[in-house]
């Protein structure tokens, strides 16, 4: 019998029919990105003030700048040892019954007393518009910005599991174009909420189909590769989530309403339904599902693109993974080494999702220019993909992992530390940060596939990158709330947790070079994987015709 990964060396298994698809799926990490920290720009909070209706109408009929008629709207605050003008309590004057001048320069309010908002709030943000400002969500409202990242990562959750069942029920291409058409009709609705409610709901909505989407396409791409260049394709994937996070300032930019910045993020994915026509369903899935006639004439069409031929083993193509029995939860925590993998790589994605999104909202609060910030932040992240590839196979998973996490940890630490006034030497080392947690990022994904038997594999990766969702719904409050009390507060927390994920990190097994595990027993007495190895090779090299082991296939789903 002749497996796809046999019959892919026929096709190519990189060719260019794959290398087209890959172009085309590799475009749907792009808008991603502006889903995923959009809330940067979209629910940027700018510097703002309590708004009294009577000061701002002598405003417009004495001249005065907002400096002055801030001046005179709300009173000073001690924040951090410096004394700042509040932004969430004003004078309670009545300035209607009050004589109030044009020359303002002599009137003495210290003694006045003072209050929470009444009136609402003016924003030091001319010409620009995000959901902040359209719905007053600050002071004692500024923790609803947290649910509008919160609510997405709750769809995230829902979605990647209910379209990942759709994706093994369906098959791979219908479950991707009709997340697409959801992604496309959920984020227009976020653009047109009338009220911050609906927003939520919308919000919710549109995580659900976006992250289902990317991974199916994620399935796809690798399910049509051949074994060796499944890692390499994975990687590239991932990395033009970056070009995303390049091209989202920019459109930030030069867009200045949040809502029509929602629109031209969601437009991409209404043209990716556009794929029907050029991407084709995985033969893989079509052989699960005893539809060999199908697989074998997409298999035969990608090998003609190709401009390869097909020998007549196409004839005896079946499922490599027919035999495999059933997976449940428990199979995951029953044995010591499996729990520890469990345990360890499912805090890995907590970690990885905090401190990621924690870092990138951050940028939003900082009060600096936020479109070069972005811009930069964004550009350390492309190392990140080339670290992987250079040095997971000369010197392993293990050690870059975990010190990717832990220098990720160092950089948190030492910007919390390093004062204002050395501005560049603290974005410098806050770039190397968001370099380790991205290459940390990145290798949580193919490490968890390495360290679970093929029968769980799929299973085991959905349930430890669920605790990445969990990790995004808490990212925005662990940031925003501890902000408040110390700006570098959240940083301390992000330090530790990528401290102690590095650390676990070490007592996971080194993958490098060893077969993937078939069974549990694989797991819990690596030597005989060894021994498996060790066999194989004897094998090829008495040019034994039992070489039909599946040692070297990967998961049809990663």
């Amino acid at each position: 019998m002749t497996s796809f990964d046999d019959i892919l060396k026929e096709v190519g298994q990189f060719g260019r029919c794959q290398k087209r698809i890959f172009a085309l799926l590799c475009m749907v990490s792009m808008p991603w990105a502006g889903v995923y920290v959009g809330i940067v720009f979209q629910g940027f909070t700018p510097d703002h003030w309590c708004r009294d209706p009577a000061v701002a109408e002598r405003r417009q009929a004495c001249g005065w700048s907002l400096a002055e008629s801030r001046r005179l709207t709300v009173p000073p605050v001690n924040s951090s040892g410096v004394l700042q003008q509040s932004s969430c309590e004003q004078y309670e004057v009545d300035w209607n019954a009050t004589a109030l001048a044009c020359d303002t320069q002599e009137l003495d309010l210290s003694k006045t007393p003072t209050g929470a908002c009444k009136g609402g709030w003016e924003y030091d943000y001319e010409g620009r518009s995000s959901f902040v400002t359209e719905f007053d969500l600050v002071c004692s409202d500024g923790w609803l910005v947290d649910m509008y990242q919160a609510t997405l990562n709750v769809g995230f959750l829902i979605g990647s599991i209910a379209t990942g069942y759709l994706a093994d029920r369906f098959g791979r291409k219908i479950s991707f174009l009709m997340s697409n058409l959801f992604n496309g009709i959920a984020g227009i609705l976020v653009a047109v909420a009338p009220n911050y409610v609906a927003l939520l709901v919308f919000r919710t909505l549109y995580g659900f189909g976006v992250k289902g989407g990317w991974v199916v396409g994620y399935v796809l791409i690798t399910e049509i590769v051949g074994v060796e260049h499944r890692r390499t394709v994975g990687v590239l994937y991932q990395m033009f989530f970056s070009v995303g996070l390049l091209l989202l300032p920019l459109l930030a930019y030069f867009i200045t309403d949040w809502r029509w910045l929602q629109v031209v993020i969601t437009v991409p994915y209404i043209f990716f339904l556009s794929y029907y026509w050029f991407i084709p369903e995985s033969p893989r899935w079509l052989l699960s599902q005893k539809k060999k006639s199908k697989a074998i004439e997409i298999t035969k069409a990608m090998a003609k693109e190709n401009k390869r031929t097909l020998s007549k083993n196409i004839e005896n193509l079946t499922d490599d993974n027919s035999d495999s029995c059933a997976a449940s939860f428990m199979d995951l925590i029953r044995t010591p080494k499996m729990r520890k993998h469990t345990f360890i790589l499912g805090y890995n994605w907590f970690t990885s999702a905090v401190v990621y999104q924690g870092l990138i909202m951050r940028l939003g609060i900082l009060g600096g220019n936020v479109y070069i910030d972005f811009l930069i932040s964004g550009l350390v992240e492309f190392p990140a993909a080339f670290l992987i590839l250079f040095t997971i196979e000369r010197i392993g998973r293990r050690i870059p992992f975990a010190s990717a996490n832990i220098v990720a940890g160092a950089a948190c630490f030492i910007t919390a530390l390093i004062p204002d006034s050395m501005f560049w030497f603290k974005t410098v080392v806050a770039c190397i940060g968001r370099l380790g947690i991205t290459m940390a990022f990145e290798m949580v994904v193919f490490v968890n596939t390495e360290l679970y038997p093929t029968f769980v594999r799929n299973l085991g990766v959905s349930v430890c990158s669920t605790l990445c969702d969990v990790g995004g719904i808490v990212a925005p409050f662990l940031l925003y709330r501890l902000a408040v009390i110390w700006l570098e507060l959240p940083l301390i927390i992000f330090g530790s947790l990528a401290f102690v994920a590095g650390g676990l990190v070490l007592l996971l097994p080194e993958t490098r070079g060893v077969p993937l595990p078939e069974t549990i027993e694989d797991i819990e007495f690596p030597e005989e994987v060894k021994e498996k190895a060790a066999l194989k090779k004897q094998q090829l090299a008495n040019l034994l015709p039992n070489d039909d082991v599946s040692t070297n296939k990967e998961p049809a789903t990663v």
